[in-house]
């Protein structure tokens, strides 16, 4: 077993500089603003969109005009349909259904479920809506971008925290970094000794033992296919165990969800003592999940009568509203934690004593509109607390071999990221059929591929990549790889939407279709497949220069690079690369971007050789 005294170790890794006032009142004023500022730049960007002609904002991809209602289903969403649909919109977008003018009634709110671009099934988000008056008129419907505005609950989290003593002595403290967890010796060799019985490997130990013998917090993070997940399960089950409640929560339903099937996965191998968990939240969001029972409200669960330890997954909004509000737990969990500001993550740590912040300050980072100056309250809470010698880096990848696993390695995790196994370090994609067509490009023996087709000035939306791209996977079909095994992340919706739309041809059958993922890269954290597309879909360098801050940002490349087991096929132009941007943050994103492809085998497209 690794003693503790080892475990407290220099590394490269620093946290966010704070540069926040002294006093904890100064402190949750600037997080008000932050909170505040994002509302109203989400407000003003959704008012001036709104404010466009229908025409529009149908051209800019804003909203699906000649919208039609079919009907209402069983489990009480609404099935639409219409002719055309070209929107940025996917699945989990909130929308808002209305005959033109989004700020007429009759309108209602409503969450995208199933987007099969002109088949769409939405459930409704606002109580009280006039159904008579909706379904007395079928046709003539518009779907805008919608929004709900959430921002009072984080305020009156900031507000309670400066009033409670938990707010005053553990929550605050942490996050000024004024406090530092000490860690129980004889919990930690107990949690140890588990988790080298049930075959995790040294650092997952270390991470689950921390975690579980910390006072206060302990940070686990997880690059790309380290078994973070599996890490988290596990603690959970060691808390469960103890007779703990346990919170286990993140910014979206998807990762809640997968956080909670690994939970019952573990519990049916019989490997440890069965433990009670279930999710609470709404029953549309618990679509597809297995093996776990989903409740509306957990005064609707059976876990009202438990007297011991049981986990509860939910998301950090539940807390605050009947779902979940008045429900104590003594850990929170907190699952792709990069990707949660502190606000929200004071939401969530208000109903426990114990936080662990489970993510990768390496992969996304939060989505925040509004301008702010300063680092410390731009960053996730991960990132504020990371390098404080209270975390522990997973470093064996389970998912990419060797190849895949070198250029991220380097560039985002000091070199310490390895394959877990020599064979998953030699692995390589399997055919049941040769290739015949763009062998060189399908070569199993060249894991990274960047495939060069020379086009000039797209921004936003680049036909040549996305009939390349359904060509190749009609290839990779014909040679018997499953649509479930093959992946395409696409930097804009734009794109996204266009690959989809020409699949439909390449993959009739719409069961099939839908296994095989086509999205951006917030969408693709946390998934993984066989063989993965990137497409740059940007060869116009000016344009590139003008967002280069959201296209080239490190940690969206990392995530795109790193979706892929055995196979990844960047599909894009070298003219963006060819540009000397004066900026040096620009020219030092180019230059990472030159290395990625630099470190790929160069193959020039069939159509431009």
């Amino acid at each position: 077993m690794k003693r503790i005294s080892a475990l407290i170790v220099d590394k490269p890794e620093t946290s966010v500089s704070f540069d926040h006032p002294g006093s904890p009142a100064e402190f949750l004023r600037r997080l008000r603003r932050l909170v505040i500022d994002e509302a109203e730049s989400v407000r003003q960007q959704l008012l001036q969109i709104w404010s466009k002609p229908v025409a529009v904002r149908v051209a800019e991809g804003y909203a699906i005009e000649g919208v039609q209602i079919v009907r209402v289903t069983p489990e009480g969403s609404v099935e639409l349909a219409c002719q055309r649909n070209m929107s940025r919109f996917r699945e989990g977008d909130m929308l808002l259904l209305n005959r033109g003018d989004p700020l007429e009634e009759p309108r209602a709110l409503c969450t995208l479920e199933v987007d099969d671009e002109t088949r769409l099934i939405v459930s409704i988000d606002e109580p009280g809506v006039n159904w008579g008056r909706i379904l007395h008129q079928r046709t003539g419907w518009v779907l805008d971008q919608g929004d709900i505005d959430l921002s009072q609950h984080v305020l009156d989290a900031l507000d309670q925290v400066a009033k409670t003593t938990i707010g005053q002595q553990r929550i605050l403290p942490l996050l000024m970094g004024r406090v530092e967890p000490t860690i129980d010796y004889a919990r930690y060799e107990r949690a140890y000794r588990r988790a080298e019985e049930w075959g995790l490997n040294e650092a997952q130990c270390e991470a689950v033992a921390n975690a579980y013998a910390t006072n206060l917090t302990w940070l686990i993070q997880g690059p790309p296919g380290t078994g973070k997940t599996l890490a988290l399960a596990r603690l959970v089950q060691l808390l469960v165990e103890d007779g703990e409640r346990v919170l286990v929560t993140a910014l979206t339903h998807r990762a809640i969800n997968n956080a909670l099937e690994k939970i019952a996965y573990l519990n049916q191998r019989g490997d440890a003592g069965p433990i009670s968990f279930c999710k609470i939240g709404r029953r549309a969001r618990a679509e597809g999940l297995r093996g776990v029972e989903n409740y509306e409200t957990f005064d609707q669960s059976p876990f009202t009568e438990l007297s011991g330890g049981y986990a509860i997954g939910a998301t950090l909004f539940a807390t605050r509203t009947d779902r979940l509000s008045g429900v104590d737990f003594d850990t929170v969990i907190f699952d792709e934690a990069s990707q949660i500001t502190m606000p929200l993550a004071i939401m969530g740590m208000l109903v426990a004593k114990r936080y662990i912040f489970i993510g990768d300050h390496k992969q996304l980072p939060p989505v925040l509109t509004a301008k702010h100056r300063e680092a410390w309250l731009r960053s996730s809470v991960f990132g504020a607390l990371v390098g404080r010698r209270f975390d522990t880096m997973l470093d064996e990848t389970y998912r990419m071999n060797a190849e895949l696993t070198a250029w991220p390695s380097q560039q985002h995790y000091y070199g310490k990221l390895r394959c877990a196994t020599e064979t998953i370090a030699r692995r390589r994609i399997v055919y049941r059929r040769p290739p015949t067509r763009c062998i060189d490009i399908l070569d199993p023996e060249t894991p990274k591929v960047f495939v060069d087709l020379r086009h000039r000035n797209t921004t936003t939306r680049s036909h040549e990549e996305a009939n390349l791209i359904c060509h190749l996977i009609a290839e990779l079909l014909r040679c018997g790889v499953e649509p479930a095994e093959i992946g395409v992340v696409a930097p804009y919706r734009a794109q996204g939407r266009l690959i989809r739309n020409l699949l439909r041809s390449v993959i009739p059958d719409n069961d099939r279709r839908r296994a095989l993922v086509v999205d951006t890269v917030e969408r693709m954290q946390g998934q993984e497949r066989d063989v993965v597309f990137l497409s740059l879909t940007t060869s116009n360098p000016a344009f590139a220069a003008g967002i280069a801050d959201f296209f080239l940002q490190p940690e969206r490349l990392n995530v795109a690079v790193t979706r892929a087991r055995v196979k990844l096929i960047i599909v894009g132009s070298r003219h963006l690369l060819a540009t000397a941007p004066e900026n040096w943050e620009y020219r030092a994103l180019i230059e990472q971007l030159k290395d990625l492809i630099s470190s790929c085998a160069y193959r020039l497209a069939p159509h431009v050789r």
